[in-house]
């Protein structure tokens, strides 16, 4: 037979070819389809670029390779409503999803399976609902799988292990019952499913991730303490570190008879042993006995019961200590038990004679309205956990309430804690939040401070953003925009290096009346060198390399930040954590120099007549502000003005608010 000329192979190959279905569709214009389709099912009003007149890599969170859709992210975006099948499932080329921070509901589509190169999954913070569906555990390249925050339910998978890629799996904060299965993914580095409704024990494979990944569950073992009826020297070969069944002496031998009997020698030994134990036991009882009685009457401390941890927050919930982050996740927050504080200080001889006190500050220092062991009577719960500490808000036996942080990584001595710290108490200002009191001891440092009962800036602009939602008008936050700059301005004007040092909107705090305070100002001076920086990224000017060593120039950078979350309705990013997210500055000046300024603000300002104006005003100070230059920044002081100048046009030259007077008072 003769062989086929080159021109027939190439035609038959062509027919071959076209006769599978979906291989000539699978290219952008199909990808611009799905877009479109998703566009109009859940984001008709969010997404104005996704247009004809504008090529499809360049819409909004859209990022192309070869000709290919490989990377859509649309964090905070405004989308609502439930996401469609048969349309994410032709994005086949993609790599990266990210919907976190928008209003989905219902479950996810089952079409994910169609896409085998998806590497990340970002749904944390929506509303989705259900079970977690067959066909994400087909996404064998699955490296980070986020659903955080959402309404899941039912049980956790064992199909979770068919995704041997994982490397983080964030559940927390949903609906989840029963026990967790035995997970087995090697390369798993990063896992929550803190405040679910969770039972049972921890997993051996499991028991490495620290106490933060289980909170608020009924979950135990591990990090978590040990299930009732287990005991610290577990027999060897039962499941899941769990005691053999009937453990006990006679188990020794096993009935099976497969494990060998102790001789009498060892078990004499182990008599013997045992005595000597119980004997030094009751010596160092007798010896606390009197150490004790010697000392002032301690506080109350509940039994086996300590400081509870919250999970790292991307979305902050309360103050001084919410974070934006890792993992910083987070889930609701967890009621502490009743003398919660009184368990960090209590553990380290914190009675209240001797050194070991309260110091204040300002006006209560001459007359403090409580002492260490009322603070230590006090129920706490947790309010967040940041870069610096956990936070509690604690209420005392006389119902006034104080915010507690316990800081973590500060090793300084004390003579230099006490020069660091009284710097910090020196700044008494109505915008700033002040520090009340500190306490101090080699293993805990708490710090006192008021408690703010409306929470932080980025809970109110993160939170929930569903019909019911109250908006944030233009009024308010160009008010709340003043307050921070002139309270951090009067922090710059205690001393030509006096910085915050930690800008972002969870420590911007609220009273009652929606008016700002400043709060968490100085904390970068009191951590040791094992401290991270990364933690506080996304805020973070691109000079500073020591998150210790602040200057004014880069708090402006994080105050500019600060200024684009307000009008943009954006959080800025954590990639270090995340690796995904918006980059807020060059978001911004990428789109505004498209000359798309009205996609830059948030949806909730559009609706506003009569203030444009005066929010491109607000978004150019912003800019100048997170200029990547130092020199180019204005000062905090110049932000204050001019924001009051911006104010005081869109207000009809009325005097902006500049007293504290009307707010909330002071919870002490």
């Amino acid at each position: 037979m003769a062989p086929m000329p080159a021109p027939a192979v190439a035609l038959a190959v062509l027919v071959l070819l076209s006769a599978v279905p979906g291989y000539f569709s699978d290219d952008l214009n199909t990808d611009a389809q799905a877009l479109q389709a998703l566009r109009s099912a859940v984001g008709k009003s969010a997404l104005p670029s996704w247009n004809s007149s504008t090529p499809t890599c360049n819409w909004q969170g859209v990022t192309c390779e070869n000709g290919r859709v490989t990377e859509l992210r649309l964090p905070g975006a405004g989308l609502m409503g439930t996401l469609p099948s048969n349309v994410l499932g032709n994005l086949s080329a993609l790599r990266t999803l990210s919907l976190r921070y928008n209003a989905l509901t219902g479950p996810i589509p089952d079409d994910l399976s169609r896409l085998p190169e998806l590497r990340a999954i970002y749904f944390q913070h929506n509303s989705f609902s259900g079970e977690v569906p067959a066909s994400v555990f087909t996404l064998k390249n699955l490296v980070r799988l986020d659903l955080a925050g959402n309404k899941f339910s039912g049980e956790i998978s064992p199909d979770f292990n068919k995704l041997n890629r994982l490397g983080t799996l964030f559940l927390d904060g949903n609906s989840f019952t029963g026990e967790i299965p035995k997970l087995d993914l090697p390369t798993l580095s990063q896992f929550n499913v803190s405040y679910n409704k969770l039972n049972g024990s921890i997993p051996k494979s499991l028991r490495k991730m620290p106490k933060d990944s289980f909170l608020g569950t009924g979950l135990c073992g591990g990090p978590l303490g040990l299930c009732p009826g287990e005991t610290a020297l577990t027999p060897a070969g039962s499941p899941e570190g769990q005691p053999a069944a009937g453990g006990g002496a006679a188990d020794v031998g096993g009935s099976s008879g497969k494990k060998k009997k102790l001789s009498g020698g060892a078990i004499a030994g182990i008599a013997i042993g045992c005595v000597f134990g119980v004997l030094l036991l009751l010596a160092l009882i007798f010896f606390l006995c009197r150490k004790r009685s010697s000392a002032s009457t301690p506080a109350t401390v509940e039994k086996g019961r300590d400081l509870q941890m919250a999970p790292v927050d991307i979305e902050p919930k309360g103050q001084n200590g919410s974070a934006a982050g890792n993992g910083a996740h987070a889930a609701a927050a967890a009621a502490a038990p009743a003398a919660a504080v009184a368990a960090a200080a209590a553990k380290t001889g914190g009675a209240t004679g001797g050194s070991k006190k309260l110091i204040f500050f300002g006006p209560m220092a001459a007359a403090p309205p409580f002492d260490l062991e009322d603070l230590l009577r006090a129920s706490a719960e947790v309010l967040g956990k940041g870069a610096f500490g956990t936070a509690y808000k604690a209420v005392m036996e006389s119902g006034s309430a104080v915010a507690v942080k316990r800081l973590k990584d500060v090793d300084l001595p004390e003579p230099e804690f006490r020069e660091r710290i009284a710097a910090i108490g020196a700044v008494q200002h109505e915008l700033v939040v002040p520090l009340r009191a500190y306490y101090f001891s080699k293993d805990e440092k708490l710090l006192v401070y008021d408690y703010m009962s409306m929470g932080s800036l980025s809970a109110l602009l993160h939170g929930n953003r569903a019909s019911g939602r109250t908006p944030l008008d233009w009024e308010t936050r160009s008010a709340i925009a003043l307050a921070a700059a002139r309270g951090v301005a009067h922090i710059h004007s205690t001393s030509p290096t006096a910085s915050h040092g930690n800008i972002k909107s969870s420590n911007v705090l609220l009273t009652k009346n929606y008016e700002a305070r400043v709060s968490d100002h100085g904390l970068p001076t009191l951590v040791g060198p094992s401290f991270s920086p990364t933690r506080v990224s996304g805020y973070r000017a691109p000079e500073v390399t020591d998150i210790r060593r602040v200057s004014q120039k880069a708090d402006v950078y994080s105050f500019g930040v600060l200024l684009l979350e307000l009008l943009t309705g954006k959080a800025p990013t954590h990639a270090v954590v995340n690796e995904e997210g918006l980059d807020l500055p060059r978001w911004v000046q990428s789109v505004v120099r498209e000359e798309w300024t009205s996609e830059v603000f948030d949806q909730e300002l559009l609706r506003y007549q009569n203030v444009e104006e005066e929010m491109v005003q607000l978004l150019q100070l912003a800019i100048d502000c997170s200029a990547q230059h130092p020199d180019r920044r204005p000062s905090m002081s110049e932000v204050a003005a001019r924001i009051d100048e911006i104010r005081r046009s869109s207000l009809g030259d009325r005097p902006a608010t500049e007293s504290a007077g009307d707010g909330e008072e002071p919870s002490l």
